[in-house]
């Protein structure tokens, strides 16, 4: 029980981590933070009995610099959903895709690269989205927003107590 996630907001509701149930009790304890969700479930000491926290917000703003994202593997499949952007499957299985090989000038940019699924990958080969009779279904492009901290995959889908304090992707 005191493994579980807990999702940690700011002061102005913006996700700033994920931390255990151990950590959160403690913060509320001391008075640093306040629960906002119920995580369904009590953790029992000597005197005390504490509800286990799902989502908690700190009681003081926590100011974190805006960094410029990085073009790797990661933020590229999250920028496009885990989509590919040939065929539209969603899949967990994706390799990066440059529009303009880099062979003939294309850039490793942010306007020059999407995800694709192995099949489409292949078929498009060496050659451009229009030689190769493949459209994209969204044309590359630095992604919008700059948030600061990125919630897990897996903590996305199963939690949805969260899903009202994520920004929408």
């Amino acid at each position: 029980m005191v493994n579980r996630s807990v999702l940690v907001l700011n002061q102005s509701y913006e996700p700033l981590d994920v931390c255990r149930v151990r950590r959160a009790v403690v913060l509320l304890y001391q008075g640093k933070a306040e629960m906002l969700e119920n995580g369904r479930g009590f953790i029992h000491s000597a005197n005390y009995s504490f509800p286990l926290p799902s989502v908690i917000k700190l009681a003081y703003f926590i100011k974190r610099p805006r960094l410029q994202k990085k073009l790797t593997r990661f933020e590229i499949f999250r920028r496009d959903r885990y989509t590919c952007q040939y065929c539209g499957t969603e899949t967990r299985q994706l390799t990066l895709d440059h529009v303009i090989p880099r062979y003939r000038g294309g850039q490793h940019s942010w306007e020059n690269v999407v995800s694709a699924c192995v099949a489409c990958n292949r078929r498009k080969a060496g050659r451009t989205p229009l030689e190769a009779g493949m459209r994209l279904l969204n044309h590359p492009s630095l992604p919008k927003g700059n948030v600061p901290f990125y919630i897990p995959y897996s903590y996305s889908q199963t939690r949805n107590e969260w899903q009202k304090y994520l920004p929408a992707a």
